[in-house]
């Protein structure tokens, strides 16, 4: 759920500010309402006015910057589901990654871009209105602040504009995408940490404010490279683990020659009950029993009426082979909105089923995270992922994002 206020679209992209953006909103017209009153000598209406025309235009700088990442991700055939600004400037919410380094690049590049752009018409603008007029003023503050604000978003760590650069340039040189993020996400805990040091020190050795926001922003940069690299990460993962690595023998395979109330009597009437029936005869798989097909006949007819009258062969159900990764494996349960998935073997039988506690069961183990049986039994019962467990949105995103190649070299 996106939070707070969707303000308007701009090429499609829906706009939002979050509340926190109020605060530096209200910070930036204090302080410059102040600055100007005191150093231009200007009338309290019109250095408050200044001030408040100041914080907007900032913001404005901002949205143009995260507009110049958003379209050219467009171009490249990525959707932006929005932008949001907020209390340390604005984020692109991007709906996957560039496929090649070099669309990486060309996506983090375009921000700062933008900024040293408007850093040099803003400059031209100041240098050719006359005297120290509030326009003249505005426009020279502003082009100072968008060169500031294009040379720290190209410090070289994640999440900074200098961070995506990095990941673009050690993955064009190492060829491998996760090495890239897990370095620059380093880099940017690196910095994160220093920042919140420097930020302490001079809180406590200067005693000035100024402090508290430097470490401010050294632990958003530590939160979000951590965000990065627990995400490549998990990515990594999804593309590695295979549907044998998954799947469960949690399935009964029953004679396709029984009737349909032999079937009921023996299988669905009794204390153990399976997810999934597949109806085999003379050695060989005949297809998957749907109990829902089972329901829609007349009692009347489960006398005669056998279980290969009924069942779906396996060529006509969905399903994946054993070393289907399980990004396919996801993304194909979302997509049909299927309870369980059945898993083939190479030959063509059945090797196993695969439900959603499955995944994150697997997913679990390979990540060492601590996942009480429990609530891998309660996501098998309610056959959904826990609010907030995003695995389905980063496995469309990463199917989305990764080429076939780096798929088929992950796999080996």
């Amino acid at each position: 759920m996106q939070s707070g206020w969707r303000i308007g679209m701009v090429f499609g992209i829906p706009l939002y500010i979050d509340y926190s953006w109020l605060i530096i909103l209200s910070l930036v017209t204090v302080l410059n309402a102040g600055q100007y009153s005191e150093q231009q000598q200007w009338e309290p209406a019109i250095a408050w006015v200044t001030g408040l025309g100041l914080a907007l235009l900032l913001f404005a700088s901002v949205l143009l910057h995260e507009l110049g990442h958003s379209l050219v991700a467009q171009s490249q055939g990525i959707k932006v589901n929005s932008i949001t600004l907020f209390i340390f400037g604005g984020v692109a919410a991007i709906e996957q990654e560039s496929k090649t380094p070099e669309e990486a690049f060309q996506v983090a590049i375009a921000g700062p871009a933008v900024s040293f752009t408007l850093f040099a018409i803003l400059g031209v603008i100041g240098g050719l209105v006359p005297g120290t007029s509030p326009v003249a003023v505005v426009a020279r503050d502003l082009s100072a602040i968008n060169l500031v604000l294009a040379l720290f978003n190209l410090i070289p760590g994640l999440p900074l504009d200098g961070g995506q650069i990095l990941k673009a340039i050690i993955w064009k040189i190492s060829g491998n995408r996760f090495k890239a993020v897990h370095w620059a996400a380093q880099a940017g805990k690196t910095l994160g940490f220093t920042a919140i040091a420097l930020g302490l020190s001079v809180l406590l050795l200067a005693n000035s404010l100024g402090g508290i926001w430097i470490a401010l922003i050294g632990w958003f940069a530590v939160r979000n490279a951590n965000a990065y690299d627990r995400l490549a990460t998990l990515q990594q993962a999804l593309l590695q683990l295979q549907a044998q690595d998954a799947m469960t023998r949690h399935f009964r395979v029953v004679d396709a020659k029984m009737t349909l109330n032999e079937f009921a009597a023996d299988y669905l009437q009794t204390e153990q009950r399976y997810p999934a029936y597949f109806a085999a005869s003379d050695g060989r798989y005949r297809g998957m029993i749907s109990l829902e097909d089972l329901r829609s006949i007349e009692r009347s007819q489960w006398q005669t009426q056998t279980l290969l009258e009924i069942v779906h062969p396996l060529s006509e159900i969905i399903t994946v082979q054993e070393n289907s990764t399980l990004v396919e494996v996801i993304n194909r349960m979302e997509i049909d909105n299927l309870p369980y998935i059945t898993v083939l073997s190479p030959a063509g039988a059945v090797s196993g089923i695969i439900d959603r506690g499955d995944i994150v069961a697997t997913v679990g183990k390979k990540l060492n995270l601590p996942i009480q049986h429990e609530q891998i039994q309660q996501i098998k019962e309610e056959g959904s992922y826990p609010p907030g467990f995003g695995i389905a949105a980063i496995a469309k995103a990463t199917a989305n994002s990764f080429t076939e190649k780096e798929i088929r070299h992950l796999k080996k």
